[in-house]
């Protein structure tokens, strides 16, 4: 502990005699009192601890983000990742309607906008389950659900998007899982899953083709 007291007493001593930075003053301001005969390891304690509140501070400022890059990053990808969490966990109600129910494409398409053709997936190990009407910021929003043998799941998520940039495939990572989503006016599409990026790319691919043939 004397070696500890010591080495802290030198460490940055050459700033321990600076006045202390106007933005700790609040700190300062608030730090208890001590007894004399403690002053000398308690001020080299101090300075290491205000270099590391500064280094941290400054960290922060550099990674913060204002509110609307917030919004802008939120978009319909978080509100599909969301529902792709939420609902994937239910096991007697992942779906409101289920795939051989014959309203299931019909109210849905109507929901969102355009005609939703489901695409097959079955070779690639997925069977699709059947569906849902999710909110995405008020906004109605269709949800595919798709299921292996082993019940892992993979969703398939639709809203109309008249008005947002277009863009090209993209992968994010999020929550444990991946999507895979890009927008083609005037609509959004996600495809989420546990999935490795190959085989996420390969299922692209193929709702993408079926989508384009509707």
């Amino acid at each position: 502990m004397r070696r500890d007291k010591d080495l802290l007493a030198t460490l940055n001593s050459e700033i321990l005699s600076e006045p202390v930075p106007e933005r700790f003053s609040n700190i300062v301001a608030r730090a208890p009192r001590v007894p004399a005969n403690n002053n000398h390891w308690m001020r080299a304690a101090a300075a290491v601890v205000l270099l590391l509140a500064g280094a941290t501070g400054g960290w922060i400022a550099h990674d913060q983000v204002t509110p609307s890059q917030i919004v802008a990053k939120a978009g319909f990808v978080d509100q599909a990742v969301s529902a792709h969490v939420l609902f994937t966990k239910e096991r007697r109600h992942a779906v409101e309607a289920k795939a051989e129910e014959k309203h299931l494409v019909r109210w849905l398409s109507k929901r969102v906008g355009r005609t939703l053709n489901p695409p097959n997936l079955n070779e690639a190990g997925y069977k699709l389950v059947g569906g849902r009407l999710v909110s995405d910021y008020g906004r109605p929003a269709a949800q595919f659900m798709f299921q292996t043998k082993d019940r892992q799941r993979l969703t398939l998520y639709v809203r109309s998007a008249p008005d947002e940039k277009e863009t090209k495939f993209q992968i994010v990572q999020d929550r444990g899982v991946s999507a895979f989503y890009w927008i083609e006016k005037p609509y959004a599409y996600a495809l989420i899953g546990k999935v490795d990026r190959q085989k996420l790319v390969a299922l692209g691919e193929i709702v993408h083709n079926h989508l384009q043939s509707r």
